[in-house]
């Protein structure tokens, strides 16, 4: 009895360091499984890195959702509204039409985007406690960020918690963590509707009210709120994690700050795999042709790790070299031929921004586990500057905890994002709204100007 109770408590102790990369492996192979074999994966056996870049920016690899059976999965977790979601929707006037507008919102001055930037992190850290999870602290941020973006004015609260529940909802989804919770966000969708008028550029032409509400919902209140929260999150745990990276950046080289933004977005870049849809035949040389309707998964984290030595090592100092770096294989915002990041000028500016402000008073430190997904949301002890005290025992706890909760986060990964793969496999949104919708073309009354 004795060996046998010891032996369950080694197993049961020895769960946080084998258990989740099992889980995760299971997890591959069951979507695998579920969606099938259609993609061809970008780097792999038939497209190298180095023509990673040419045939992602190939005229013929731009099409976004149709005819792909991960579309659905998108599809699913970003309803409401992915059929006018600027990065979903095919070529053609609807898709002009919603850049167009989406480019006039984010035109906005340095200056301008710093500061405001700086007063929405301010705010956010006015009354943050001692320890944080940096996504949820960082989501409100963005979500008063965009929200005086779209509407020209301070961001009310009660918009505000509709906004971060919604973007909330959304990613929690997306790393499997948790189900959707339509009702959050068809009360934003609600609210966005009623608040048209009041937007300080113009919208898409062509669209309708509700649809308008669910271009402003999808591509600032879902998209650029989750990927700003999630890319802050990244840099300043990764800061947190390296304290002399972190001493450097906030007492060196204003540029060395821009290093770090770069080494983070190559080493946790916010897309993993984007899949694109042929629309026509893509010679690759005399004997192989990718044929028009494959659907090709760009593998961002792979791309990124190709052609750096010890790409697994966080280092800052890989793009010392200035100019010289833009040859490496390094696309945080996408390529110029296949529409990148709409936010890929003001991103940074104000991602640099934010991480001055939150260094400019505080000290951080992380003994968490840092992955791209970061399903944890970002465990830090966030430390006062003038007083951080002897974080050791804090830190110690936290790895205990993130690593246990890391096992319970696996297993519900796998249960819900399985559920989730099957669910929207069954409910088609993407395949059925093609079937039922005969091509782009502008409808409906307009959005209010």
């Amino acid at each position: 009895m004795l060996i046998a109770a010891v032996v369950a408590v080694a197993f049961v102790a020895s769960l946080p360091w084998w258990l989740p990369g099992r889980v995760v492996a299971l997890r591959v192979r069951v979507f695998a499984r579920i969606n099938g074999d259609e993609g061809i994966p970008v780097p792999g056996d038939l497209v190298g890195v180095e023509r990673f870049r040419e045939v992602y920016s190939h005229p013929a690899a731009g099409g976004r959702s149709r005819g792909a059976a991960l579309s659905d999965l998108f599809w699913y977790w970003l309803s409401p509204g992915p059929e006018v979601h600027q990065e979903h929707l095919e070529a053609g006037e609807r898709y002009e039409a919603v850049a167009r507008a989406t480019r006039g919102l984010l035109a906005v001055p340095r200056a301008e985007a710093e500061e405001l930037t700086r007063r929405c992190v301010a705010r956010a850290l006015r009354d943050a406690p001692r320890r944080v999870r940096l996504r949820d602290l960082m989501m409100p941020v963005w979500a008063e960020f965009y929200y005086e973006l779209v509407f020209g004015e301070p961001c009310p609260r009660a918009a505000r918690d509709l906004i971060v529940g919604n973007a909330a909802d959304v990613v929690t989804a997306l790393k499997g963590c948790g189900l959707r919770h339509m009702d959050r966000r068809h009360r934003l969708t609600r609210y966005l509707a009623g608040e048209l008028p009041r937007v300080r550029r113009p919208l898409p032409a062509g669209l309708s009210e509700q649809e308008c509400a669910l271009y402003l919902q999808g591509t600032f209140f879902n998209t650029a709120v989750v990927q700003m929260a999630e890319a802050t999150a990244h840099l300043l745990l990764a800061l947190a994690r390296h304290p002399d990276v972190q001493d450097r950046a906030r007492t060196g080289d204003p540029a060395y700050l821009d290093q770090v933004i770069a080494e983070t977005l190559r080493r946790y870049p916010l897309f993993g795999v984007a899949h694109r849809v042929t629309t026509g035949d893509i010679d690759l040389d005399e004997r192989t042709t990718i044929p028009a309707g494959s659907v090709l998964c760009f593998n961002y984290p792979e791309f990124h790790r190709a052609g750096f030595a010890d790409p697994d090592r966080f280092d800052p100092d890989r793009w010392a070299a200035g100019p010289a770096a833009r040859e490496a294989n390094h696309i945080p915002f996408g390529v110029a031929a296949n529409r990148p990041c709409p936010a890929w000028r003001l991103a940074p500016i104000t991602l640099r921004a934010a991480a001055r402000e939150v260094l400019r008073g505080h000290v951080l430190r992380s003994s968490a586990a840092h992955t791209r997904s970061l399903p944890s949301r970002g465990p830090c002890l966030l430390l006062p500057r003038d007083a951080p005290g002897r974080p050791g025992p804090a830190l110690l706890r936290m790895r205990l905890r993130d690593r246990w909760e890391d096992v319970w986060r696996g297993l519900v990964q796998l249960v819900l994002g399985t559920y989730m793969v099957w669910d929207a496999r069954r409910l088609r949104p993407c395949e059925r709204h093609f079937a039922t919708t005969p091509g782009d073309r502008p409808e409906g009354a307009g959005c209010p100007r």
